[in-house]
């Protein structure tokens, strides 16, 4: 069963270090895409992670000091890729 969350625009984690990161999706609703972000240039992104249940989810990991989870699928379906600069306004 496919479930999306229309209210769910994104989420912005500003972090205290730059360094390699880790996130996970226990007890998340939706897949998400989760960019890895370093001076405002995109890192790695971890494609349509999937929600998890269960104490044994897996980790997606990728370097920088913010992170940007978005509803899964959206960094393939408007061309967004490692390397793109981000502008915050």
């Amino acid at each position: 069963m496919n479930k999306t969350f229309d209210g769910f625009d994104g989420m912005l984690f500003i972090l205290p270090k730059f360094g390699l990161q880790s996130f996970w999706m226990k007890n998340c609703i939706i897949p998400l895409d989760i960019l890895f972000i370093d001076d405002n240039e995109i890192e790695s992104i971890s494609h349509n992670c999937p929600p998890c249940k269960s104490d044994n989810c897996p980790s997606y990991k990728g370097y920088g000091g913010m992170v940007l989870e978005l509803p899964g699928g959206y960094c393939k379906r408007n061309g967004i890729s490692v390397g793109d600069q981000l502008e915050f306004v």
